[in-house]
């Protein structure tokens, strides 16, 4: 009987076969019914079939006359969805959005009928580029979130600026249930105290050729002061001899994780000492879009701790750590790690990533590294041009060949990380000087932006330009 009724069908719909692609073809000017809605929304409450004609190139034209499920009014006594309610207030697909609120707004603009994927489109939800629909219910298709950074102060002492400055634009409050910044903070390591003012700074660019990644501004985090040649507000110190005086625990729960102990390069000495030296340490507590499996960063750490100290004990930390839901994140909760494909070692975001040519170390000069450490020697250097006029640049003969610079740095990277649609996570972005005070780092940071789609969590060297 089914296949009688499917036979009769294709009688009423016109002559249609398939071709050797599996395409639906058929006889030009022939005509058959349509429906491109979900089939159960057919002929309930405004929405019906329309027709197709086939066309000289025997494939089937637009369906015309249909009307589909659209998002519903509110206020128009009309059920847009076609789902049997008009201007319902329920939320029929658990998402935690209704359709309507008490007052006719709209609120979610999918939830049922109207798109493929209900529970991952409401104003809880960020766009997902390219994919055509709505998912933040903002009534424009496939728009990423603006940037907010543009009038942003170089010594802001705000941390919400800093999460603006690194493109987390949106806010959120703890009775809402939009995605966004819930609370940011500018501490030591530890969690808590006062970091040095001239260990954070907001800016435009770093030196001459580290732009931003989005927008117009980059958050940098210094074990030093976060400023170029020329710079004000904090001013430029030589990155070889500032010394902030701040000290800190270290987070604990990474040391814990990590044996009671900082992790090290492979083939590189523990790191000495128990405290945080000339540490800041940037923490954002954000809800997540409804629709998120992963995020991204964009970060360039520099050294002048290259190349003599490469391999040594005296290595500045640099960390991003997450407390997530997610179970597909590190155990010691870092993603600033290097993991070189098919090898089980790690290597921690710092100036050790120029030890055993990683390729995540470019922005330098070839030769000797680790004069005052484990000697070794680096092939992977690509240029100078994001070390101009940063203090970086200068020139060091014999620290460990002729032709050394004071300093060197990674060129972009991209470090991600899991998230649980939804939840509420704390991001922890930190840097610090390992048993001295001297010879210091800084990151620049920029770049952040959610994706649907699951990570790989840790860090990789960025091969394409900000999208």
């Amino acid at each position: 009987m089914k296949h009688w009724l499917m036979f009769l069908l294709c009688i009423a719909c016109g002559p249609s076969t398939k071709d050797s692609t599996g395409i639906d073809s058929c006889d030009p000017g022939a005509t058959r019914d349509c429906y491109t809605g979900d089939s159960i929304t057919k002929d309930v409450g405004p929405c019906h079939g329309g027709s197709q004609e086939c066309t000289a190139a025997g494939s089937w034209g637009n369906c015309l006359g249909q009307v589909v499920p659209a998002a519903e009014t509110c206020t128009d006594s009309v059920d847009n969805n076609c789902n049997g309610m008009v201007d319902e207030k329920t939320d029929l697909d658990g998402d935690g959005w209704a359709t309507c609120d008490a007052s006719g707004a709209s609120l979610d603009c999918c939830d049922s009928h109207e798109c493929g994927t209900p529970t991952l489109v409401n104003p809880g939800a960020v766009d997902v580029a390219g994919d055509s629909v709505d998912n933040d219910c903002d009534g424009t298709i496939d728009n990423e979130p603006g940037f907010c950074d543009q009038s942003l102060v170089s010594n802001s002492a705000n941390a919400t600026d800093f999460a603006k400055a690194i493109d987390l634009c949106q806010t959120a409050t703890a009775s809402d249930k939009k995605w966004g910044v819930l609370e940011a903070r500018l501490t030591l390591p530890s969690g808590s105290g006062a970091p040095d003012p001239n260990s954070y700074s907001i800016r435009p660019r770093f030196g001459t050729n580290v732009m931003p990644q989005g927008g117009a501004r980059v958050a940098l985090l210094s074990s030093g002061a976060a400023a170029a040649k020329g710079d004000v507000n904090p001013a430029y110190h030589d990155f070889e001899s500032y010394e902030t005086t701040k000290t800190s625990g270290f987070p604990a729960d990474f040391v814990a994780a990590n044996g009671g102990s900082l992790p090290n390069a492979p083939g590189c000495p523990e790191p000495v000492g128990a405290v945080a030296n000339d540490p800041v340490m940037l923490t954002l507590k954000i809800r997540v879009p409804s629709n998120a499996r992963s995020f991204s960063l964009r970060s360039n750490f520099f050294s002048v701790e290259f190349p003599e100290y490469t391999c040594s004990p005296y290595n500045d930390f640099y960390v991003v750590l997450i407390d997530s839901m997610s179970p597909d994140n590190p155990a010691d909760k870092n993603l600033a790690f290097y993991t070189p494909m098919g090898s089980m070692m790690k290597y921690p975001v710092g100036v050790n990533l120029a030890h055993g040519n990683t390729g995540l170390f470019t922005q330098c000069v070839n030769g000797k590294t680790g004069c005052a450490g484990v000697a070794g020697s680096i092939s992977t250097c690509t240029g100078t041009a994001d070390l101009a006029a940063t203090g970086f640049e200068d020139p060091a003969a014999m620290e460990c060949d002729a032709n050394s610079l004071k300093g060197g740095a990674t060129g972009w990277l991209t470090t991600s990380g899991n998230v649980v649609p939804g939840e509420t996570i704390t991001l922890r972005i930190a840097i610090w000087d390992t048993s001295d005070h001297a010879l210091d780092s800084l990151a620049v940071i920029d770049g952040f932006k959610w994706s649907a789609d699951p990570s790989t969590p840790g860090t990789v060297i960025l091969k394409a330009p900000y999208p």
